[in-house]
């Protein structure tokens, strides 16, 4: 076989094979009857050696050409269970693949010619056996007759594709596969992962975690539907890897076997507070003047939280939201205290001559002591940043400022209600509870493992509202370990010592908003390493809501992977950034031409010509991206290179143990969380019972009671 011809053509028949034939009996009649070749017996035996090595050669030639058309069709099965994916100290496993080049756009465009359809298409048999099933589906008595074709064993000849849809070709065209990884280095530039639902975004995401889990490096992975099998697996890995006394799963769906949080409990600087309060209030039209009052308003109150000695939290934001009084009641008390212990006294004089009449219609409906206060202030040379600016609170009309804060409370009002106040504005001196309370900063120091459910398909608002300050509070941990180390305070540490932080979002454009840029612009630094998970670009600029901040988003990932997509525009941000190459077009041209001499010795004259014609065109079409298989992707890694790559399928192992109330709450979030596009089939929440049993409840605290269970994933 020609390898190095520029119009390579593998679809074909393997006409290798004749050599074989005739090489293999040729060296036959060497050994047993040399006689006849006119050769001694001792020549005999080297010339039949001779024949063996071509007839060797030619036979290799020729399996390629028949595993080529075997891949074209159907590519050989590829899996692992999750003890067999590779751990690297280096590199990160993808899975197996090929650099796509010139020479494989050259092949894919020769599987659409007609002259080759016969080698793409199945064949007559497979189509048979598919229309036959369909018929007997119906025919009780005779469907015995499709299990047997319907089988997925090998030796039967008619077995069904494997059910992952696309076109096999895509990579069926390379032969030769290796291990595709990424170099851990690579990963602090981020890495985007496309693909719509059921393609197998959460299989990659489970590949990852696993390697990151059993590296030993801190994990962090919000998944805001909550998918069971990717808990389990998480739990898993963390025994396996013996880690789990580092694991913690955060679940607004479940607060009582969930860890608590307080998402503004920690902050470089107390104006980080209020933004990630009012940082989920809208802020386009006439909505930017409000947020912009409650930005301020809640930067007054937690200035004041903080310097009476609380940790500020939605709870006591929501408290003095709704009565403000009381905090500048309180403040003035300890300010006065600390500052002009005589003051109150005449406060108490000034209280005491108060009526309605003498009362400011602007300070009517508040308390007489907030009025006796605020008149002292306006006749005393008091000044103190926050008094003054609980005193401009105050001093509003209380009408107008219910108003004004309108937005505000129904946001606090969510993230207050029921149990997730628990979780939310955790009780620090409740020793009762046992549940862990988990900070972004001891998280990395201990290299943890943390599991962030929030609870989507319940309510969206309140999950984006709580993914965001997650985020926004691990962009300011990230900003105090970029200037003074993960180890800063810690006696006898490398004060600027680093540690990877594998953060891991699925459909994180639910979760993204401001906080989101400056996290992947600049948490490199610090040692977050983001894989972001989600189906569309569409789906970035609509959660955003400005296509120029969507590109800004989408230019710091420097590693994109794309499974199918179903959107256009979204394939073409992986095919324009790819060059144009010269694919070759064999065309065999004939004919003849009489001649015009009626003497001459010649009738007619023929020539047949085989022309080559190059013709440019993408290295990939956005329907190549289109077409993909489940469990198949195109990535772009190590500044730009193309890679074709599938992923191993799952493999079920026996044997694995969990707790019990973590399979109770798998099979919880398996009943009430269905994918987005069978909402169908989703449970009827008002009919059910969303409080776990008594008896999960009451093992959530042990992990002693274990079952054994079967892997599941999907």
């Amino acid at each position: 076989m020609a390898k190095e011809l520029i119009n390579e053509v593998l679809l074909r028949p393997a006409v290798e094979l004749y050599s074989v034939a005739a090489c293999l009996l040729a060296a036959t009649l060497c050994i047993f009857a040399p006689w006849s070749l006119a050769l001694s017996s001792e020549i005999g035996y080297v010339t039949a050696a001779g024949f063996s090595v071509f007839a060797f050669i030619r036979f290799k030639d020729a399996r390629e050409v028949l595993r080529y058309r075997r891949n074209i069709r159907r590519l050989p099965e590829y899996s692992m269970t999750s003890a067999q994916i590779p751990i690297s100290r280096h590199s990160l496993f993808i899975g197996l693949g090929f650099k796509w080049q010139q020479r494989h756009t050259h092949r894919l465009m020769q599987t659409y010619r007609a002259q080759f359809r016969v080698y793409v298409e199945q064949p007559y048999l497979y189509q048979l056996a598919r229309k036959l099933e369909r018929q007997l589906e119906f025919i009780p008595s005779l469907y015995w007759i499709s299990k047997i074709t319907g089988s997925h064993n090998p030796l039967n000849p008619v077995r069904p594709l494997p059910p992952v849809g696309g076109m096999p070709r895509l990579h069926g065209i390379e032969l030769h596969e290796q291990e595709v990884t990424l170099p851990l280095g690579e990963r602090v530039g981020h890495t985007l992962v496309l693909g719509t639902t059921r393609v197998g975004k959460t299989r990659l995401a489970e590949i990852f975690i696993t390697q990151d889990i059993r590296r030993g490096d801190v994990t962090i992975v919000f998944d805001p539907k909550g998918d069971a099998d990717l808990l389990i697996r998480m739990f898993i890995e963390a025994e396996r890897a013996g880690r789990l006394d580092e694991l913690y799963i955060f679940h607004l769906g479940w607060p009582d076997i969930s860890a608590r949080y307080n998402a503004v409990g920690r902050f470089g600087r107390i104006s980080e507070v209020a933004s990630r309060v009012a940082g989920q209030l809208s802020g386009e039209g006439n909505s930017a003047a409000f947020k912009e009052f409650a930005w301020r308003f809640v930067n007054i109150i937690a200035r004041a939280l903080v310097e009476l000695g609380h940790r500020p939290d939605y709870l006591q934001i929501q408290r003095h939201v709704i009565n403000i009084d009381e905090l500048f009641i309180k403040y003035a008390h300890y300010y006065f205290e600390k500052n002009e212990p005589k003051a109150w006294d005449a406060i108490v004089q000034i209280e005491s001559k108060l009526n309605d009449k003498n009362i400011p219609r602007n300070m009517q409906g508040r308390e007489k002591r907030v009025v006796a206060v605020e008149q002292y202030l306006s006749m005393s040379p008091v000044y103190d940043p926050i008094l003054d600016g609980l005193r401009s609170a105050v001093r509003y009309d209380k009408t107008y400022f219910d108003k004004i804060v309108a937005s505000l409370l129904p946001l606090l009002e969510k993230l207050t209600t029921g149990k997730i106040a628990q979780l939310l504005a955790p009780n620090y001196s409740d020793l009762n509870d046992t549940r862990p309370i988990i900070d972004w900063m001891q998280i990395i120091r201990q290299k943890a493992i943390v599991y962030v459910g929030l609870d989507a398909l319940s309510d969206t608002f309140v999950a984006s509202a709580v993914g965001n300050s997650m985020f926004a509070d691990l962009v300011s941990v990230a900003g105090h370990i970029y200037k003074f180390g993960v180890n800063d305070g810690l006696p006898g540490a490398d004060n600027y010592a680093k540690v990877p932080i594998n953060l891991h979002a699925d459909e994180f454009n639910e979760l993204m908003g401001e906080e989101f840029l400056p996290m992947i612009n600049k948490g490199g630094g610090a040692g977050l390493q983001i894989t972001a998970y989600t189906q569309t670009m569409s789906d970035i600029e609509a959660k955003i809501g400005n296509k120029p901040k969507a590109g800004q988003v989408i230019g710091n990932f420097n590693n994109l992977i794309m499974l199918r997509v179903r959107e256009t525009a979204t394939a073409e941000l992986l095919t324009n950034q790819l060059p144009k190459v010269e694919v070759y077009t064999s065309t065999v041209m004939s004919g003849a031409t009489d001649s015009s001499d009626p003497t001459g010795q010649t009738a007619f004259t023929s020539n047949t010509v085989d022309r080559l014609t190059a013709t440019n065109v993408p290295l990939i079409e956005p329907a190549h991206i289109v077409s993909l298989p489940k469990g198949q992707a195109f990535a772009l890694l190590e500044g730009g290179t193309l890679w074709k790559i599938r992923m191993p399928l799952p493999k079920t192992t026996k044997g694995e143990k969990i707790p019990t109330n973590i399979q109770a709450l798998a099979d919880y979030m398996r009943t009430q969380y269905t994918d987005s596009t069978e909402w169908w089939q989703q449970s009827d929440f008002a009919s059910n019972n969303h409080n776990l049993p008594d008896d999960l409840i009451e093992e959530s605290g042990s992990t002693e009671d274990i079952q054994p269970i079967e892997e599941r994933e999907e």
